[in-house]
């Protein structure tokens, strides 16, 4: 007859084959920092800027299947829980795509926004000499929620 400490190992031995154990632990992470969470503070409001940047890192998390991870950015900025609309998000970024940049495959799987935007500035490093000015990428302070700045900034 098997001892506990066999049953144990052969759980947590059947449970990380089936790629199982990660996502239990990802999910008790989540639910004890949800537990945790000071529900009494109000967050800020999130800036439109911090809107669009959450939703590129949801689409690469919920891309490489990382869902757990997606729902505590969800839930710890207070991003909607629907995503928003992949088309308005390009649009906002003043992103074009074509078709077979979107597709990965027959199915209807999209590459995210972030892979596009990376493979831009990867691709064009040696067209240009110089590099990209930022505007305004370093002027939020650490007063400033969530990435909020004054009108005059």
């Amino acid at each position: 007859m098997a001892t506990i400490t066999e049953l144990k190992s052969a759980l947590r031995e059947t449970l990380e084959a089936r790629g199982v154990l990660g996502q239990l632990k990802a999910r008790i992470r989540a639910e004890v920092f949800s537990a945790l969470d000071d529900e009494s503070a109000p967050r800020p409001p999130l800036s439109h800027e911090n809107l669009l940047i959450n939703e590129l890192i949801r689409e690469y998390l919920e891309f490489n299947k990382y869902r757990y991870t997606a729902s505590v950015l969800t839930a710890e900025s207070g991003q909607p829980e629907v995503p928003l609309d992949r088309e308005f998000v390009a649009s906002e970024l003043n992103v074009a795509e074509d078709s077979s940049a979107k597709a990965v495959s027959v199915l209807v799987f999209f590459r995210p926004l972030l892979y596009g935007l990376l493979h831009h500035f990867l691709s064009s490093k040696g067209e240009h000499k110089g590099k990209l000015f930022l505007r305004g990428s370093a002027t939020v302070s650490s007063q400033e929620p969530h990435g909020h700045r004054n009108a005059e900034s």
